[in-house]
């Protein structure tokens, strides 16, 4: 006879334990990271629940990070852990891209950008899990609503990789009223370099031939940030 695998399931959880029942009556904002990973992971293994599972990955991840983690893990490091797999591997990486797009397009249809941790709060929690440096530039209206936002570089930042015309380029052809220049430190240290402010000095004075204001360089880093404006640097 076939010996049948047996999986644990939410529902043999006792009901006060089940993530679905705690969020319908209390609502998400009560349950755990592990509980709202499990909603998604939904199946258990043979030996453990869905809520074991993602207990143990924040585990074994660092659960002091919360989901950070999500952001750097690539799809086939997910596959591999014991438990996840193809289907569930990409059902959790589908969520954090919604949850990070969801996140962009709120904030670009609301923020109206008044102080350095307007910006931060705006680009924080995607930027400050990059592994590579990214300079990023985020247009202005006339009325500080942000526009858009670009990459102008991805990689070692420093003064040939980053020109004022890639910098312009995109702010002249949406007539935006001023930029803010954003980029973040891997090392989780936002403190500038000298090359990070010879290169601020040099977009400034480009953009006042072109009139178009820079009004700060941000340097996201882990959960920190420094501001070009508040230290004096510009």
């Amino acid at each position: 006879m076939e010996r049948q695998e047996y999986r644990f399931r939410m529902k043999d959880l006792p009901i006060e334990e089940r993530p679905y029942e705690k969020l319908e009556k209390y609502g998400s904002q009560v349950l755990s990271n592990a509980e709202l990973m499990a909603i998604i992971i939904k199946t258990g293994t043979k030996q453990e629940t869905a809520v074991e599972i993602a207990q143990r990955i924040l585990k074994q991840c660092g659960d002091d990070t919360g989901l950070g983690f999500l952001h750097d893990i690539s799809l086939e490091e997910l596959k591999k852990v014991k438990g996840i797999g193809r289907v569930k591997a990409i059902q959790l990486k589908a969520v954090i891209e919604i949850a990070k797009r969801m996140s962009a397009f709120s904030n670009h249809n609301r923020i109206c950008i008044s102080s350095p941790e307007d910006v931060s709060k705006f680009v924080m929690q995607e930027m400050r899990y990059l592994k590579q440096e990214h300079f990023r530039v985020i247009m202005l209206n006339v009325k500080n609503r942000i526009l858009k936002q670009m990459n102008v570089t991805i990689g070692t930042l420093n003064a040939s990789l980053v020109h004022p015309r890639d910098v312009f380029s995109e702010p002249i052809r949406n007539k935006c009223a001023s930029i803010i220049l954003v980029h973040n430190h891997p090392s989780g240290d936002p403190s500038p370099s000298k090359e990070d402010i010879e290169i601020t000095t040099r977009i400034i004075e480009a953009g006042k031939i072109l009139g178009i204001d820079v009004l700060d360089h941000i340097i996201i880093g882990d959960g920190k940030y420094v501001s070009f404006k508040e230290k004096g640097y510009m």
